[in-house]
């Protein structure tokens, strides 16, 4: 690896130390090359999500259609910087967080989605006067698979 990446094993190594330490990595097998003992390591996750201000954005913006994959993507980058800004500097103020799964049938999709879309409208209507605090309210909705497509 360190050859891979042009640095000095020891450097590797310490940057692997750090990755153990953060519970990002952990070492699976071990070997014997050369009368070292070498570790075999592999990410602790199956993915993650970095801070867009960490690595960039994930590609160039989406298409702005409420309804595909890619705004949901933008959407979770831009409410993520959000809460890691005010993590920061007001880790004391209220927020909510909500995450449920609702079964809807294919006929009822559209009912389903005008519904909860009038209900949003409701709530940003009613409270959305210039006067108080001002919150973002961000709503995810999205498919899932069955419980064996997720694996």
């Amino acid at each position: 690896m360190a050859l891979e990446l042009d640095q000095t094993p020891q450097r590797v190594y310490y940057q692997v130390k750090r990755l153990l330490d953060a519970g990002l990595a952990r070492q699976v097998a071990q070997r014997r090359v050369r009368g070292i003992h070498e570790g075999i390591y592999q990410a602790a996750g199956r993915s993650y999500w970095l801070s867009p201000a960490l690595v960039g954005r994930i590609g160039m913006r989406q298409t702005r259609d409420r309804l595909s994959l890619g705004y949901l993507v933008d959407l979770m980058e831009d409410v993520q910087a959000d809460i890691a800004a005010l993590g920061l500097t007001r880790p004391d103020l209220p927020s909510i967080g909500v995450s449920g799964d609702i079964r809807v049938r294919p006929e009822q999709r559209k009912a389903f989605l005008d519904e909860l879309r009038q209900t949003l409208q409701d709530l940003f209507t009613r409270y959305g006067g210039a006067d108080g605090d001002a919150f973002r309210l961000a709503v995810a909705c999205y498919p899932r698979g069955e419980p064996d497509e997720r694996t």
